[in-house]
């Protein structure tokens, strides 16, 4: 298989896919959102596992990398419905914290243009138990859409992952079958010789004059 082939193409969409994975899990541990950071922590570990499968010819590891790339497909569709409010979802619920936390997305404060200001809830004073309220101005692009670019991105190189996937499991497995068809894994081949060790028997000869 040669270096420009369908496996060198699954070798770039996996590192550009770890890159990416990187990319989310830092910010989704700066918004605490749990529920993300596991499935990223998982999803990192399988794109290393689809990549070395790949790198060393083992499809048994490119296999588990197609069939997780489907999950990662339907995980990030579910991404995106819960930030676009779709299905009964609410982008204000405590979800993706497990509700122990009442944090949200990190780009919901810190998107492109936003500028944050705290208010005091209790005007007379801040106090130890005093909460306040942070309200976020100047956006310019809000953090649901933010958080859907980066799903519908993820869904990209997912599909992309998936169908070269397959074709370097199929193109694979055709090597290894017409390399076993003419005897290559066969320790004792169709026209091996069996050579045995020859038992000559010499004797004198005489010569008569």
């Amino acid at each position: 298989m040669g270096c420009c082939s369908g496996r060198c193409t699954l070798i770039f969409i996996c590192t550009l896919q770890l890159m990416l994975a990187l990319e989310r899990q830092v910010f989704d541990f700066l918004g605490y959102q749990w529920a993300p950071i596991l499935a990223n922590f998982f999803h990192i570990i399988i794109v290393i596992l689809g990549l070395f499968g790949t790198i060393q010819y083992r499809p048994r590891y490119i296999v588990v990398y197609t069939v997780w790339t489907a999950l990662w497909v339907a995980w990030n569709v579910f991404i995106i419905c819960f930030y676009l409010d779709v299905g009964g979802l609410s982008k204000d619920s405590d979800l993706l914290t497990f509700n122990i936390s009442a944090h949200h997305s990190w780009w919901s404060e810190h998107g492109p243009g936003c500028v944050r200001r705290e208010m005091p809830q209790t005007p007379g004073g801040r106090t130890t138990e005093s909460h306040s309220y942070i309200t976020v101005m100047g956006c310019l692009m809000d953090y649901q859409y933010i958080e859907v670019v980066h799903s519908g991105t993820q869904i990209l190189f997912a599909l992309l992952g998936f169908v070269y996937a397959c074709y370097v499991v199929s193109a694979i497995t055709e090597e290894e079958d017409s390399f076993d068809f003419i005897g290559g894994f066969d320790p004792f081949p169709l026209y091996h010789v069996n050579e045995k060790p020859s038992h000559l028997l010499l004797k004198p000869m005489y010569l008569s004059t």
